[in-house]
């Protein structure tokens, strides 16, 4: 693959690893369109090595974690999806490179255990910079409790606002003078 490829790949695949169940994972369909494949096609060769796949490799999600999925999506469809998706891990990824043998798969795998390496490189760093900082913050005296409490700040995992009973859209008159 050309260099400038590798980059807007690394690019595409960063933005399509979910985190679901605790699990770092991907799509089928995402898969399927990075490695040039309809994604019946990728299901179908999956079914028939299922043995290969067990559930910390693959698995399917729920109602919920669907209607979540669009929800953080913005979408009110995907396109008349009848089959809930599956998610693929890091293992599943690479087992599916032993399903899937043409050259565009085992490129498109390679690109994509870079990029879960350099995740996990990126959350180690970020861990061993928290824990220099409880160090420094015992050292030093009260006067940096103000720096230290900005960097911890802006260190921190912002995390979704998403309230199922917030209501969205038009609010009649009344609601709207109880805020």
């Amino acid at each position: 693959m050309p260099r400038t490829t590798n980059i807007v790949l690394k690019e595409i695949i960063e933005n399509k690893i979910l985190f679901i169940r605790g699990k770092k994972v991907m799509l089928d369909r995402d898969l399927a369109g990075l490695y040039g494949v309809l994604n019946k096609n990728l299901n179908k060769a999956v079914k028939r090595n299922i043995r290969r796949f067990p559930e910390d490799f693959m698995f399917q999600l729920s109602r919920v974690e669907f209607a979540n999925l669009k929800f953080q999506f913005g979408t009110s469809s995907w396109g008349g999806v009848r089959k809930l998706p599956y998610v693929f891990t890091e293992h599943g990824i690479l087992m599916l490179s032993s399903v899937l043998n043409s050259e565009r798969a085992v490129n498109v795998n390679i690109q994509i255990m870079r990029t879960f390496t350099k995740l996990r490189e990126v959350v180690l760093s970020h861990k061993n910079l928290q824990r220099k900082i409880i160090e420094m913050e015992k050292k030093y005296n009260y006067k940096f409790q103000v720096v230290f409490a900005a960097i911890k700040k802006l260190l921190a995992v912002p995390q979704p606002e998403y309230s199922p009973a917030k209501k969205i859209g038009f609010l009649p008159h009344a609601e709207r003078k109880e805020k």
